[in-house]
């Protein structure tokens, strides 16, 4: 069980500050302004869901992408941290608010012309949630832990999918909970949060080159 724990606390330090729900509490609450309250929780367990799903077959069906298209494991890392570095930089130097992103002004749009439109899909799960930062570092960490992560087999299998659900989770509770989380933290908080959140990102998508560099160099 420990094990378990180990895997678990690690894909979360891993995709909470991709992820980031904070920003996506932003977004939500910028284009949910004419909903009613049945249509914002509809639309906050859809969007979890979405999460889930997206991370799930992210994980389970990279390993078929790579193989197809013939991506070796340094590539992958070595892409992917320039992503999320890339990410990280936007989120510390942003050049718009969170709310004025071109997906989300988008959904706007089509929100004022069609009341009934759904932003559980986009903007909210991807890619402000589940975006490409967070894809290609799910599936750089399960080419890891299945090559040389030291956890048993069963960890390896049930880690991910309870990893992804406590994301989810976490989005939808953050999402219920948006108008109180905005009256704590304010938007000021929340971009003070997101430019930590950023930092931590660059770090990360620096070491993620380095390491795909280093196995690059290794072979």
């Amino acid at each position: 069980m420990l094990d378990l724990f180990k895997a678990v606390g690690f894909g979360l330090a891993v995709l909470l500050p991709l992820a980031n729900p904070l920003i996506t509490v932003a977004v939500f609450l910028g284009l949910s302004a004419n909903m009613n309250a049945s249509e914002r929780y509809q639309q906050s367990k859809m969007a979890a869901i979405y999460v889930f799903l997206i991370m799930v077959v992210a994980y389970y069906g990279g390993k078929l992408v790579m193989n197809t298209f013939g991506i070796s494991i340094p590539g992958l890392r070595i892409s992917g941290g320039m992503i999320v570095a890339f990410i990280g930089f936007r989120m510390l130097f942003p050049q718009q608010k969170v709310h004025e992103s071109r997906e989300a002004m988008c959904k706007s749009k089509e929100i004022e012309e069609c009341t009934g439109a759904s932003i559980a899909f986009v903007p909210l799960a991807m890619p402000t949630t589940a975006g490409p930062g967070t894809i290609a570092v799910i599936i750089s960490t399960a080419t890891t832990m299945n090559h040389d992560s030291g956890f048993p087999a069963w960890v390896i299998w049930i880690s991910p999918p309870v990893t992804f659900a406590l994301v989810s989770l976490l989005l939808w509770g953050c999402l219920r909970s948006s108008g109180a989380i905005m009256r704590i933290l304010g938007h000021s908080g929340i971009e003070a949060i997101s430019r930590l959140m950023g930092f931590l990102l660059v770090c990360m998508g620096v070491q993620f080159v380095i390491n795909g560099g280093m196995e690059l160099m290794a072979h």
